[in-house]
């Protein structure tokens, strides 16, 4: 007997970040009134979001987020990236050298990146899910049933939403991908990367920093106003010692790496060291299921590419849902699923590997594979049309792209 609290809709989605909000907002206002769609997540109890971080957002990312009406929003609090640094170094080197630049835009006037804090992305995103119908749950799914012709999602709070499909977009803990027998392969680089938001006494001018330092990546990624966001990188015991220090030693270590050039510095956010690793689905899809994000990939920040990467797998996503549901196919089928995967799997390795490399050639204290890599920036800092391809493959906008990625619905 059906369960008198259980709700139908097309698809639901498990997990409200931005790629669940952006696929359930980029289908709903595709597919119309008719298309139900559910996101459930404990987080959306939160409003507005307290989420301290922030993030790079690629161009391609931008124009998906143009495309479902919510850049508008948020444009006012989105720094540009207008140039980008490489220096290599160790930590108590007098000079840093810078090996590489790269100018910020990937067409003339569109900069290849914006830095946005998650909070006002996350609320402008929930803000738009509502307007528009999307069912937001305040509640995890917590087990989930299938059957041929659709999926039963339990939630937390004992209701209960049938539909046709369901997406994990829950994180790199899925418990939706766990719940699915779905196994998650990779491996820990033993660092974790400490996050902050750092005020400074000069302008910043839209300039991006990555300092290559011996135990990993510190970048600096401007904010608008006098700020900038910081990711840096340390094995994960130093950086549970750095985290955990009195606020005059903690600024100390930050000085130390940050530098002096954007004068007096002071810390204006809560630190906090999240696990770096890399770890792929064994599969993206399942019977009625499909993982997007972090729940089907988890990779190391280096190239700043892990949420874009995850954007990237919703407009895809959205692209195969959409067009089998308007030709009248089960948007849960095998098939429909299948072309999914395929469209994301090889450049999800791709990036993956790419990642690794990079983690592997600049977190060292080898001597010979600084200068192997020195030389190497040297060259790419004298050919601009290698630079060119560089920044248009960080943009996100080489490939496959899908439509969303390029600024139009799907």
């Amino acid at each position: 007997m059906p369960n008198s609290q259980q709700k139908r809709v097309d698809l639901v989605i498990g997990g409200a970040g931005f790629a669940g909000l952006a696929l359930a907002i980029a289908l709903r206002q595709s597919l119309g009134q008719r298309f139900g769609v559910t996101v459930a997540d404990p987080a959306l109890a939160q409003t507005p979001s307290k989420d301290p971080r922030s993030t790079a957002i690629a161009a391609a990312a931008r124009r998906l987020f143009e495309a479902i009406g919510v850049w508008d929003d948020v444009a006012e609090g989105a720094q540009p990236i207008l140039d980008m640094v490489v220096t290599d170094s160790k930590l108590d080197d007098a000079v840093r050298p810078t090996f590489l630049t790269f100018g910020g835009e990937v067409e003339e006037g569109e900069p290849f990146a914006h830095m946005i804090e998650n909070r006002h992305l996350i609320d402008a995103l929930v803000v738009r899910a509502r307007d528009i119908g999307v069912d937001l749950r305040a509640t995890a799914v917590r087990s989930f049933d299938t059957a041929p012709n659709g999926v039963t999602a339990l939630l937390a709070d004992g209701s209960e939403v049938r539909a046709r499909l369901l997406v994990g977009a829950d994180g790199a803990r899925s418990a939706i991908r766990e719940h699915a027998g779905i196994a998650f392969h990779g491996w820990s680089y033993d660092q974790s990367g400490i996050v902050t938001t750092v005020a400074h006494e000069r302008p910043h001018n839209g300039c991006a920093e990555e300092h290559f330092l011996p135990a990993g990546p510190f970048a600096i990624l401007p904010l608008t106003g006098n700020r900038v966001s910081i990711v840096w990188t340390e094995a994960t015991h130093e950086a549970d010692r750095i985290v955990a220090l009195p606020d005059d030693e903690f600024h100390a270590e930050l000085e130390k790496r940050f530098g002096l050039h954007l004068g007096d510095i002071k810390v204006v956010g809560p630190r906090r060291a999240f696990p770096l690793g890399l770890y792929t689905a064994r599969s993206f899809i399942g019977e009625r299921l499909a993982l997007v994000g972090d729940a089907a990939h988890v990779i190391h920040p280096i190239a700043g590419q892990g949420l874009n990467m995850g954007l990237r797998d919703v407009a895809a996503l959205a692209e195969a849902i959409a067009d089998a549901a308007r030709l009248g196919y089960d948007i849960g089928d095998a098939q429909v699923l299948e072309r999914y995967q395929r469209w994301r799997r090889f450049d999800t390795m791709t990036m993956g590997v790419a990642t690794d490399g990079l983690n592997k050639l600049f977190s060292n204290h080898s001597d010979v594979l600084r200068l192997a890599r020195d030389v190497g920036l040297g060259v790419v800092e004298r050919l601009p049309a290698l630079k060119k391809v560089f920044i248009r493959e960080a943009a996100g906008v080489t490939g496959d792209v899908p439509k969303l990625m390029k600024g139009e619905m799907v």
